[in-house]
């Protein structure tokens, strides 16, 4: 570590973090309630910050085997804070990190998947928490991809996620439009198949959308919820490494299934 990045790690504290997420997680589109951010407070210098989906069971003794400064955690609830030293700081992104960092419009995704001509797929009006409306949050995205077999993206998936429940073949032996998409309904399927699209990744499998998944031929593949989460953990421990090259980030156990 030179001397400016040794200053730079000594100043970085909770409100840095925060702001950096707030904005790589377009947080202003979502209601106050929904937008996360600092879940307990602290001024305690961070050098080693934690991730995790869910409070792990044996949090004080996880936080102090690494030298924790810091947690994220994507469910903060059922955290139980008279564990913790008061000076560790919590924050937490549920519907920002979801949207933007499983299968919503995740362009770091299209990237890893190789899609152009990448737009918005789909849209979700929620007002905001005093029931005034608020622009459109896109569900998802669609993409151009290059010609490969049904098969290779089953292939993709299985490594990129470390697995998948379900994939069901289409019509198109060869999808070269697809949709990423975290909501799979018989509307969305009936909007990716007039766009274009023949491959529908998502993270659940709908039931009630089989009727228009035969309708249309659409291809599927449902990665499971869980493990969408565990990428989207993955991908923000290499943003924040990369922010901050200095930063020490753990994930927790239980959090992140390894390749």
């Amino acid at each position: 570590m030179n001397i400016c990045d040794s200053v730079a790690m000594q100043h970085l504290n909770l409100a840095d973090i925060n702001a950096y997420l707030q904005k790589t997680l377009l947080v202003d589109r979502f209601p106050a309630s929904e937008q996360g951010g600092i879940y307990r407070a602290s001024d305690r210098p961070i050098r080693r910050l934690g991730l995790a989906l869910d409070p792990p069971p044996q949090l004080a003794d996880w936080v102090r085997a690494e030298q924790l400064d810091a947690l994220w955690l994507h469910r903060p609830w059922r955290v139980e804070l008279e564990q913790l030293s008061a000076d560790i700081g919590i924050l937490h992104q549920h519907l920002p990190f979801d949207e933007h960092l499983t299968m919503g419009m995740n362009p770091r995704l299209a990237d890893l998947m190789g899609l152009i001509n990448v737009a918005e797929f789909g849209y979700k009006r929620a007002p905001d928490d005093l029931g005034n409306p608020m622009p459109p949050r896109p569900i998802g995205m669609i993409g151009d991809a290059l010609l490969r077999p049904f098969t290779d993206w089953v292939s993709f998936v299985e490594h990129a996620f470390t697995g998948f429940d379900r994939a069901e073949w289409g019509y198109d032996p060869m999808p070269t439009r697809v949709v990423v998409a975290g909501v799979m309904n018989s509307e969305l399927i009936r909007e990716a198949y007039e766009r274009g699209a023949s491959l529908y990744l998502t993270g659940e499998y709908r039931t009630g959308a089989q009727p228009a998944v035969e309708e249309t031929g659409m291809a599927v593949i449902a990665i499971g919820h869980r493990r969408t989460e565990e990428w989207g953990l993955r991908m923000l421990k290499k943003m924040l490494r990369r922010q901050w090259p200095e930063l020490e980030v753990f994930v927790a156990a239980g959090s992140e299934t390894t390749p």
